[in-house]
């Protein structure tokens, strides 16, 4: 183990990705601070590796190489949507060689390199710097995305994006929370399929105490769609207050601009 260990430690760190996504053109890239943590707090050897990581799952897991289903946790929860009868997880399968490659790793292959082309019934607010879109095939009274014009991901947003894309999450969420039908809102950040940074804000239906909490996904791919018109309708009371607390202008929604 002590072999093992300072074998590892004499190699370079390096991101589980192979590096971070390719920031934008307007990007700030100021010096950094001198990191010391490889030396003094957290050296990488001491981490386990993901190898290590899944050989302890394996060790738990059954013959078919599946865990039993955690029944005393969210299975067990009154707001679970299956029955527990008949429920089973699948084999878990070893690490793969690689991370896969995301669509815009780099911001020449991004989507965004075309610019956005936004349907009016889709845009809800913009600013020079961010749009919010709205899902139209959702179960949710209102299911939107925030992202920057420019190419970031999450670990390389410079710090005046980053320091309002805290003051815009914070005025999302008062205006999701403002739709009649909604009770809460909930707030996701995925980026295993695109590198270009995009947040969920999913308006979690009030009242409708099965689908608190995070199974409210689940709840989502399997309920009736909303219509599109109710959808616009809700998306323009987000529209309305966003507006009036950080600026910015509203999109059409379907509506005539004129």
């Amino acid at each position: 183990m002590v072999g093992r260990s300072h074998a590892r430690a004499t190699e370079p760190a390096t991101r589980h990705t192979g590096g971070v996504t390719e920031p934008g053109d307007d990007a700030m890239h100021p010096s950094p601070p001198a990191d010391h943590t490889d030396v003094v707090s957290a050296p990488p050897a001491e981490a386990e590796d993901v190898e290590e990581y899944f050989a302890r799952i394996a060790a738990a897991a059954g013959e078919d190489g599946r865990l039993a289903v955690a029944v005393e946790e969210m299975p067990g929860w009154d707001i679970y949507p299956y029955e527990i009868e008949g429920l089973r997880l699948k084999p878990v399968q070893p690490p793969a060689d690689e991370e896969p490659a995301r669509r815009g790793e780099h911001a020449a292959d991004c989507w965004c390199a075309s610019g956005f082309a936004d349907a009016d019934d889709r845009l809800v607010w913009s600013n020079d710097r961010w749009r919010l879109t709205l899902s139209v095939d959702t179960g949710l009274p209102v299911m939107l995305m925030l992202m920057p014009l420019a190419h970031h991901d999450l670990p390389s947003l410079p710090g005046d994006l980053a320091a309002e894309m805290g003051q815009l999450v914070v005025a999302v969420s008062d205006a999701v929370e403002h739709v009649p039908s909604v009770g809460r809102v909930q707030l996701a950040k995925y980026g295993d399929g695109g590198a270009h940074l995009h947040l969920f804000f999913f308006g979690r239906p009030a009242r409708m105490l099965q689908f608190r909490g995070s199974p409210l996904i689940d709840w989502e791919e399997n309920l009736p769609r909303v219509p599109l018109e109710v959808l616009q309708a809700n998306a323009r009371v987000v529209a309305e207050r966003m507006v009036v607390h950080v600026g910015g202008a509203p999109g059409t929604l379907g509506r005539d601009a004129s």
